[in-house]
């Protein structure tokens, strides 16, 4: 594999150009069909949550392609799914430079990055004109200058643009990076949400005669009260899968780093335990009301199995990749396809 290769080169530059400079070869590998120098093939391995079958549990987490301008050559890397975004009815340009910062002594990244997006029509048209006939998640967000108590028109003008496009559309509720939004995780705030989303949504299936589901992103930094609140509020208004977990604001794991006081939400292995305990509570409180997507640190096979025992039915990479590569793909997969291994909340 080539990436062992490339990733000093692009760790001696910074977080984000190297990011950039990273999905610029992905796309240039796909077009001359050298993808597989990069990610071995990964076998099929059925999975149906959200009345969607998944050829394989592992999927893309939202943030890694934001407006969805590279969905052909991540898909070709062997993602049972692929999401994109967060996008924002608007175009903005998210937080100031720089805001994005690795934490390789602990193989964990910082971001602020403040949901820069194109805009959900830009996204959108790039999703009309790539190739990818596989599920595809939109990850949704509300932009920065609208008011809090406004957010719900945000969510619900994306929800109408991107409901053709979507296999299924992530409602990112937990994002540290915009002010004020993890508010809408309180209960009467997302209670009003969820009753609106679910209505827009029953409404659209109408309108295109195809059931689009509903996933909510919450964050790891919910105590068990607040878990069991928002599981309760899932259950109630019928949505159809949770995302368990955004980025930490916590820097217990990383205590004493330079880096600590940065702010932006932390991600990759130092919020695994905290993610996969999450996962874990949640589990128990939905009681296999509702599938879990579990995502947070996972850096190997065993980090994937691992949410996977705690209560989730499919996981995401986003930080793993980053350090370890595309064949964190293949060996995530691989990992998942004993027939024994349970997948609670599938439906």
């Amino acid at each position: 594999m080539l990436y062992p290769l490339l990733r000093p080169l692009l760790f001696r530059t910074d977080a984000e150009s190297a990011h950039e400079t990273t999905l610029s070869l992905l796309d240039t590998a796909y077009r001359l069909q050298l993808t597989g120098l990069l990610s071995r093939k990964v076998g099929r391995n059925p999975v149906k949550a959200m009345g969607l079958t998944f050829p394989n549990p592992v999927g893309l987490a939202a943030g890694l392609d934001k407006n969805g301008d590279h969905i052909d050559a991540l898909a070709a890397l062997g993602f049972g799914f692929i999401e994109i975004g967060t996008v924002t009815p608007r175009p903005q340009d998210g937080n100031p430079k720089p805001r994005l910062f690795r934490v390789p002594e602990h193989e964990g990244i910082i971001n602020r990055m403040g949901f820069n997006n194109k805009g959900v029509d830009a996204l959108l048209e790039n999703v009309r004109n790539s190739r990818f006939q596989g599920i595809l998640g939109i990850n949704i967000g509300k932009n920065a200058s609208t008011p809090i108590e406004n957010a719900k028109d945000d969510y619900l003008t994306c929800l109408d643009k991107v409901y053709e496009c979507a296999s299924y559309v992530t409602v990112n509720i937990s994002s540290p990076n915009t002010k004020n939004l993890r508010q809408l995780q309180q209960s009467d705030e997302l209670g009003e949400l969820l009753a609106a989303l679910k209505n827009r949504q029953s409404r659209l299936a109408d309108q295109h005669g195809r059931y689009v589901p509903l996933a909510v992103k919450i964050a790891p930094d919910l105590d068990a009260e607040q878990t069991q609140e928002i599981a309760r509020l899932l259950t109630e208004h019928q949505l159809d899968a949770v995302i368990a977990t955004n980025t930490t604001l916590s820097r217990s794991e990383i205590a004493g780093h330079p880096l600590q006081n940065e702010a932006g939400g932390l991600s990759g292995a130092p919020v695994r335990e905290r993610s996969t305990q999450l996962i874990r509570n949640l589990a128990r409180a939905l009681d296999g009301a509702l599938p879990i997507i579990g995502v947070g640190g996972i850096l190997s096979g065993a980090d994937a199995q691992e949410k996977i025992d705690a209560g989730a039915t499919l996981v995401q990479l986003y930080s793993g990749l980053i350090y370890r590569g595309p064949g964190l793909i293949n060996e995530c997969a691989e990992a998942l396809r004993s027939p024994s291994c349970p997948r609670k909340g599938a439906s």
